[in-house]
This record gives structure tokens, C-alpha cells and sequence, in this order.
């Protein structure tokens, strides 16, 4: 799988504010690196969906990642709510990380990012449909 780099999600980050880019910049490596981990993916698309910077593999659940102006001391990871992805994160997780619903995993702007554990949540749903139908997703 080559580099990806889609110059109109790095305007979108950069339009953030300085700490939220940074930070989104740091997620968006780890998505892209736990990609590049992962056994027999062949393509990960990077993109704009609803202006947010978006990541769509094949067999997988698209993530989503964003700083929004209405909660402007946070950002996110976001998953689709239709699937059990935020669920099982929360029986994994529920130490470390904070949670918006069934969609998020919500990020203080001072909050360190616990790398494993979100690289973790990055590949299981990066790879959702092979997994989908295994108990907390085989964890």
C-alpha cells in the first residue's frame, strides 16, 4: 500500500486550531500507520466526508476525525454509530478513553493519546467486515 497524502484533508486539519491540528496530525499517522500494519489490506482511502477528514478501507468501517467549533476544548475519533465498534471499545477501554454515544471516542485538548489502545481501535475497525461477526469483535 503506497503513502497517502490528500492535500485537501491537510487544509482541513490545518484550518483547526494549532493544538487540535497537531494533535489530528499525530491520529491521522496512526491511522495511516496501523494500515500499513494490517495483514492483506490493500487500499485505505483518505478523504473528505461532511468536510471531515475520513479514512474508508474496503473491508472496514469508515473513521472519521474532526475538531469541532461547538466543542472547542475537544476532538474525535468517529466511528458509524450502526455498527458495535464504540460498543466493544467501551468494555476494552472504558479505563482509558471517553466516549461521545455509540459514535466517538472523545479527546480533551490536554489529554495525552494512548497510542496502543487507539491503534487497537483503529484496526478493528479498519478490518470491521472480516470481523463483524465475532464475539467483541475477537478481542
Amino acid at each position: 500500500m503506497n503513502e497517502i497524502i490528500n492535500t485537501d484533508v491537510v487544509k482541513v486539519l490545518e484550518s483547526y486550531p494549532e493544538w487540535a491540528a497537531e494533535k489530528l496530525m499525530i491520529i491521522r499517522k496512526l491511522i495511516l500507520d496501523t494500515a500499513l500494519e494490517i495483514k492483506k489490506m490493500n487500499q485505505l482511502e483518505e478523504t473528505l466526508k461532511w468536510g471531515e477528514p475520513s479514512y474508508v478501507a474496503e473491508e472496514g468501517s469508515t473513521i472519521r476525525i474532526a475538531w469541532k467549533k461547538g466543542k472547542p476544548n475537544q476532538y474525535a475519533m468517529y466511528f458509524n454509530c450502526n455498527t458495535v465498534l464504540v460498543e466493544t471499545f467501551k468494555e476494552s477501554y472504558s479505563d482509558i478513553f471517553k466516549f461521545e454515544g455509540n459514535r466517538a471516542i472523545v479527546f480533551n485538548e490536554n489529554d495525552e493519546i494512548p497510542v496502543e489502545a487507539l491503534k487497537h481501535c483503529i484496526e478493528l475497525s479498519l478490518t470491521y467486515h472480516r470481523i463483524k461477526h465475532l464475539p467483541m469483535l475477537g478481542i
